[in-house]
């Protein structure tokens, strides 16, 4: 298969499984509570049902509403082309930036997300948006942390290295390795905003953090905003599974049963690690607003430990 068609699977990977995934995590999540829980296509549906509505937007908003959702779209899409999502060799576009390239990315789809909050002039999307900038404050420190960790191992931050470098037998069970990866699941925690940081389930207006920010959209922009968070879920699954866990799994070649076992090996990858969140926000309670810089200050010693484990090695 063409290299171009092979970076074009892997993006039609992350973004049609992206909302299935949403959907079979809602559903474990839902018989851990002994509830019966939505369909496991529900996402699907919804997306459907926003797409034939009627976006609605204040008069005195700017062009940054109308924007923003295609930015926060599309911000995973462009990760996405940068880490190893099916192949093990790097595609025609891996090169355009490292580690440290995607997460300004993802920080700048979620910055014009948080834009489009304010220019709601909604007071619960500012309530949102401060607390968002609250646990960032605390989550970009942690993921710079986990990034230089990783680089100090592989001597580089383009993903397909990193990943190539955690694989071999000196690195993949040493205990920088795991350290790493428990820091980079805690990030995965704060930055989707996920129990104990926050619920995702919640509807409850003064209690909302991640949520907030889309409290005011409708129609295709909720679905843009919702699609893309998925996306984002999903990413930065992969790029915990796929780039600072192992590459077991992913395609040697280009050939297309070669990137179909790729993408049912990615998804197993996914669905474990999901399995584990979830467990973990069915056994915790989401913490009280002040005590999140605790948490998020102690996933950042982790992953110092991971920078020192791995320079001392």
């Amino acid at each position: 298969m063409h290299l171009a068609w092979a970076q074009a699977l892997a993006i039609s990977f992350v973004v049609g499984f992206a909302p299935l995934y949403r959907g079979l995590l809602e559903r474990l999540r839902a018989r851990l509570f002994w509830r019966v829980g939505p369909p496991i296509l529900q996402p699907y549906r919804d997306l459907r049902k926003w797409f034939a509505k009627e976006t609605v937007r204040s008069q005195r908003t700017t062009w940054i509403s109308a924007w923003a959702p295609v930015v926060y779209f599309c911000g995973p899409i462009l990760v996405a082309m940068l880490i190893p999502v099916l192949t093990r060799s790097p595609l025609p576009l891996a090169f355009m930036a490292d580690m440290l390239g995607g997460g300004f990315i993802l920080t700048a789809s979620g910055f014009f997300l948080l834009l489009a909050a304010l220019d709601s002039a909604s007071p619960y999307g500012v309530l949102g948006v401060s607390r968002i900038r609250l646990v960032g404050v605390f989550a970009e420190p942690l993921i710079t942390l986990v990034i230089f960790a990783a680089a100090s191992v592989a001597g580089s931050t383009i993903p397909f290295v990193v990943n190539a470098t955690f694989a071999s037998p000196a690195w993949v069970a040493s205990p920088a390795h795991v350290i790493v990866l428990v820091a980079w699941f805690l990030f995965w925690i704060a930055e989707t905003g996920r129990i104990p940081v926050d619920n995702p389930s919640s509807t409850a207006e003064l209690s909302l953090i991640d949520p907030a920010r889309t409290f005011e959209a409708s129609g295709p922009d909720l679905a843009l905003y919702e699609w893309g968070g998925w996306m984002k879920f999903m990413v930065i699954g992969l790029i915990g599974v796929n780039v600072l866990g192992t590459p077991w799994g992913l395609a040697r070649s280009l050939a297309f049963p070669s990137l179909v076992a790729a993408m049912a090996a990615s998804a197993a990858k996914l669905i474990v690690v999901g399995a584990v969140l979830v467990a973990m926000e069915a056994s915790f309670a989401k913490l009280r607003l002040l005590r999140i810089p605790e948490f998020l200050t102690m996933s950042s010693l982790v992953a110092l430990v991971g920078v020192v484990v791995a320079a001392l090695r």
